[in-house]
């Protein structure tokens, strides 16, 4: 079991200190760190430490940051209205140059460890992690490429890189996790994709994409003055870019939460199931709050920060406009899903308690397969063999293909799908449609409504 810290024996308390097996006493933990310090190479405490010691340097280099830019040099609120500006560097300085340190540690460090690791060495046996940095010969029994140095780099001949950076597919049968091999590809070549945007928008020179003229020549034949407005709205309403932000980090956090379990990122975090359980449920609820703040923010922006002088007959003010016609529709939606999917358990429950099972919804009596997804998994677990022919396995063994078992536990096997997923997929829809509309409705009457015309000169407090 994964365990993080020891409790001292200070007045008894080291009674919470429980066997978590390889003869060590601990607290076992559920937070997933055991298994991401793993994957990073880190196989002591006193790697724990310097990393700890590192943190709190770089903690006290902000703080001091923080008093420099507040007291002695603030910028100007203009200055954070450069969006130009802003988007190259962060993507080519935090995506980019991000992506790439990581890479470099993943490829330096934790691929050369977590290999000798996987082949069964202890911890103690395993050469210091700065030793495959000094000591080439080292790495190179490892991973024979590094002997040959930069060159194949610059003669473009980079297959020669394929020991350590690899394109496999499915997990690692030693760990259960993704191939670290794979994950440390995916992050050079992320890194390469934002270096690249990072030079996409226009700031000093010429040369480059501007965002007011893109949202501004973006018209559809539908939507009158299209983006136009948009611009001004983003760059100068905090909670217009608050609320987009919380929406889309909400969607992340929900993504987030499905892909940990059906991708396993992390060695021996796919057996270790209380941490798998709440690492989803903790993502889960992370992406519900940030999407109903995102509706908060959005109404306070409405109340607040928009002017309907300035925005006359662009998507917004048509959405605004039409927004009787949105609502009850959304209202009808979640009145169906409500009856169609809720009704199927009630009826359900209503044959089991009248002992007729036989007329009930299930795989085994009246089915509902859910076709399409069926369809879809299908496809992805045949893709590989077509689109990428070199690699092992499917991207996740959710969709098909083999159990994959460490010690005994299943990692990852296939989650087929059958009616219980279609019915419960159902009630899903009608949640989030039921949320959808709660949050629309609030946004789209914030400033008034025919009950209380006057809302926006009330405040968003009111009521």
């Amino acid at each position: 079991k994964p365990s993080a810290q020891v409790v001292w024996p200070i007045v008894g308390q080291e009674i919470l200190n429980g066997d978590v097996g390889g003869g060590f006493q601990g607290i076992q933990i559920t937070s997933g760190f055991f298994q991401l310090w793993r994957a990073s190479g880190i196989t002591s405490e006193f790697e724990l430490y310097a990393t700890a010691i590192g943190g709190l340097f770089m903690a006290a280099l902000m703080v001091f940051a923080g008093w420099f830019h507040y007291h002695k040099a603030a910028p100007k609120l203009e200055w954070f209205q450069n969006v130009e500006s802003m988007m190259n560097h962060h993507l080519a300085g935090l995506l980019g140059l991000g992506c790439l340190g990581w890479a470099g540690h993943q490829i330096h460090i934790a691929l050369p460890i977590n290999k000798l690791l996987d082949a069964g060495i202890s911890p103690q046996e395993i050469p210091l992690p700065h030793e495959f940095l000094v000591n080439r010969e080292l790495i190179c029994q490892l991973y024979p490429s590094f002997s040959k140095g930069i060159i194949p780099f610059f003669t473009l001949n980079w297959s020669e890189y394929a020991d350590f950076l690899t394109f496999k597919g499915g997990l690692n049968p030693v760990t259960g996790g993704l191939w670290l091999s794979d994950t440390a590809h995916h992050h050079l070549a992320l890194a390469v994709l934002f270096l690249v945007a990072g030079h996409m928008y226009r700031t000093n020179w010429g040369i480059g994409h501007s965002m007011k003229e893109i949202l501004e020549a973006h018209k559809g034949p539908f939507t009158g003055e299209g983006h136009k407005g948009m611009y001004e709205i983003l760059t100068s309403s905090w909670h217009a870019q608050l609320a987009i932000n919380l929406a889309m980090m909400g969607s992340l956090s929900i993504i987030v939460a499905h892909h940990m379990y059906a991708m396993p990122p992390y060695p021996y975090i796919a057996t270790d199931y209380p941490t798998q359980l709440s690492l989803f449920t903790h993502h889960m609820w992370i992406g519900g709050f940030c999407i109903v703040g995102a509706g908060a923010h959005a109404s306070i922006f409405m109340v607040r920060d928009y002017n309907p002088a300035k925005n006359y007959n662009n998507v917004l003010d048509r959405i605004i406009r039409h927004r009787d016609a949105i609502v009850s529709h959304l209202n009808w939606v979640c009145i169906f899903l409500g009856f169609h999917s809720f009704g199927l358990y009630i009826h359900n429950d209503t044959m089991r308690a009248l002992g007729r099972s036989q007329d009930m919804f299930s795989d085994t009596a009246i089915q509902l397969q859910p076709v399409f997804a069926q369809w879809v998994q299908n496809i992805h677990t045949l893709a590989p063999g077509n689109t990428s022919p070199n690699s092992l396995a499917t991207a996740s063994y959710a969709f098909g293909g083999d159990i994959v078992s460490i010690g005994n536990k299943v990692a990852m096997m296939p989650i087929s799908l059958g009616t219980a997923d279609f019915m419960v997929h159902h009630i899903h829809a009608f949640t989030i449609h039921v949320t959808v509309l709660i949050l629309v409705k609030g946004f789209l009457f914030a400033r008034n409504s025919r009950l209380i015309p006057d809302k926006s000169n009330l405040g968003f407090r009111f009521p």
